[in-house]
């Protein structure tokens, strides 16, 4: 069944009253991978599967939230809270803590949420639950928050209560999708720009290694710092130079001499992709879907080559969609070891294309393939059922 109903139905069922309905997406990253700390572009957009908000305000200051997903209920007081054991909890609990930092005044609320956004997928479920939770609030208790703050709100309830040191995309793309676009973000100035994406005859498809490696946590941090390491060396002569953003290949070639071979190639990657996703919003613009898809194989071999963040699983999987003139690109989405590949895909060739990987794949490695089929679609927002859906 659709979760919207169900979400409307379970809410009636348990509070006996009709809620207001919020969708908030999950998202895709088309390109720009490990450019957001680094102050460059992403280019993400919002997609099709969502988690729903059944969501209405109380007269006390008590917030009884159940999950559809965790078939589980949590209940706390807007006058005594702290951080759950139960972790999902700390999501919604960290954007409610977020807006009294703030001063801004709510009651307590009822809510049931749930969704088809995949756990564990790469598609930011995580800020599906955040950005939605506070454009829920924002909208019932008017509290005027405009779209931006609520982004960086939703960015603080993961960093300072649930503790994950997120970048700022997932919440942005989530508050500012847009149907049938991409949205280019400057990580730097927090600027954005939608560029079309409407291209009917494909689809999204996303390939789910079903690995997860070990190293992805402490090797983030090392990518982090190796960057770092390549700026502070430019730094030293070009003052001017306060990221990668700031860099250009002619300039990074003056200093590879000065580098260790491991933080210029990082560096090198890092430059080359923002580049890349320049490129790629003019052929978005010029209606160039193989120029799109070309610059998304490049950006795989960066990322598997130079910043070394792919795998085998990872890598396999792209390998196999090459010369197939039904893909048009594709590419490991995310933060790499494991997750999922991101590939541009016409509709009529996708069971036949899932078909045949999936078998190589298990073949190969002995796992399953998760396949997911997605479109560009909005951003959060109230949605209103129609009234057969509703019933």
């Amino acid at each position: 069944m659709n979760p919207a109903v169900t979400a409307v139905k379970k809410y009636r069922e348990i509070f006996n009253e009709e809620p207001l309905l919020f969708r908030s997406p999950g998202r895709i990253n088309l390109i720009g991978e490990h450019t957001d700390y680094n102050m460059g572009f992403v280019l993400p957009a919002a997609i099709d599967k969502a988690i729903y908000f059944a969501l209405n305000k109380r007269n006390d200051d008590v917030c009884r939230i159940f999950s559809m997903d965790m078939n589980d209920s949590f209940e706390f007081s807007l006058k005594n809270y702290s951080k759950s054991e139960k972790h999902w909890s700390n999501y919604l609990l960290g954007v409610v803590d977020q807006i009294l930092k703030a001063g801004y005044a709510v009651e307590g609320f009822n809510c049931v949420f749930g969704g088809d956004i995949p756990i564990g997928a790469g598609l930011s479920s995580s800020a599906a639950i955040e950005a939605g939770m506070a454009f829920a609030l924002n909208k019932i208790f008017n509290l005027g928050i405009n779209k931006l703050n609520l982004v960086k709100l939703a960015q603080r309830a993961e960093n300072e209560f649930v503790g994950v040191q997120c970048g700022i995309m997932d919440q942005y793309i989530n508050i500012f999708g847009k149907s049938g676009n991409a949205l280019r973000i400057d990580c730097r100035s927090l600027e954005y720009e939608y560029f079309p994406f409407e291209f009917n005859d494909i689809s999204v498809v996303l390939f789910d290694t079903n690995v997860s490696h070990s190293l992805a946590a402490s090797e983030y941090n090392k990518r982090r710092h190796e960057c770092s390491e390549g700026v502070s060396i430019i730094n030293k002569d070009h003052p001017e130079v306060k990221s990668l953003r700031d860099a250009t290949m002619d300039l990074l070639s003056e200093y590879k001499s000065r580098m260790n071979e491991v933080v210029y190639k990082r560096c090198k990657y890092v430059v080359e992709e923002d580049d890349r996703l320049l490129k790629a919003c003019n052929a978005l613009t010029g209606h160039d879907l193989k120029l799109f898809g070309s610059l998304m194989y490049q950006t795989h071999e960066g990322l598997s080559k130079d910043y070394e963040v792919s795998c085998d699983e990872l890598d396999y999987l792209v390998e196999l969609t090459k010369d197939n003139p039904s893909v048009y690109g594709s590419r490991m989405m995310g933060g790499g070891f494991g997750g999922c590949t991101i590939n541009l895909i016409k509709n009529d060739a996708i069971e036949s294309i899932s078909k045949s990987i999936t078998e190589k794949y298990m073949k190969r490695f002995g796992l399953e393939l998760k396949i997911y089929v997605t479109k560009i679609n909005s951003g959060t927002s109230l949605i209103i059922l129609k009234e057969n859906e509703a019933v």
